[in-house]
């Protein structure tokens, strides 16, 4: 009788252990924290691109350094701001779009200053660096959407049952989905 449990306990474990799908759940774990950096990414390469922009800007409106400062902050502010993967949740990714969202805004008053300066809309550079930047806004919407389907492909698999049990004894949780705030998060205007 005492041999006949051993062998249903080691049968049932591994019926159990081997559909638990602790592999799948590292891959797709890995696959979020991917996703995310890239999002990182293309938001570096517009914090990137600014100091050109303002530089070229600069040559033309001298006088208008508070908004061309507002800019420079306003980057220094979103490039300090860095989730460590591991961490995703709601109140860092927060964290994380209210910087973003005050460079947009300091990028949308800079368009509006440029607004200002015909001669610097048929500057060559400029037009290089705004083509630039909304390629840039184009692919961080893009990498935003992409981490969306990889955090939503991940809480739906760890979420589902057996592997809901597995996920809670091995430490995988849901992770949080980037969320704009309401009415911002939108990309600076770049029209001209």
């Amino acid at each position: 009788m005492k041999r006949f449990r051993i062998v249903l306990i080691a049968l049932v474990s591994v019926v159990l252990f081997s559909s638990c799908g602790y592999n799948k759940m590292v891959e797709m774990d890995e696959q979020v924290t991917a996703s995310w950096a890239q999002v990182e990414n293309v938001y570096q390469r517009r914090a990137d691109l600014i100091p050109n922009l303002v530089n070229t800007v600069k040559g033309y409106a001298e006088h208008e350094q508070e908004t061309l400062t507002g800019v420079i902050e306003a980057r220094s502010k979103a490039t300090s701001v860095n989730i460590d993967p591991t961490k995703l949740n709601a109140q860092s990714l927060q964290q994380f779009n209210q910087a973003q969202e005050g460079l947009s805004s300091a990028l949308s008053k800079l368009m509006v200053v440029v607004e200002r300066y015909p001669d610097l809309k048929a500057n060559q550079n400029f037009m290089e660096l705004q083509a630039q930047l909304e390629g840039t806004e184009n692919r961080i919407a893009v990498e935003r959407r992409k981490f969306n389907q990889t955090t939503q492909s991940y809480n739906a698999y760890i979420r589902k049952f057996p592997r809901v049990i597995y996920a809670g004894w091995f430490g995988f949780e849901k992770k949080t989905y980037f969320e704009a705030q309401q009415g911002a998060e939108q990309a600076p205007e770049v029209q001209f």
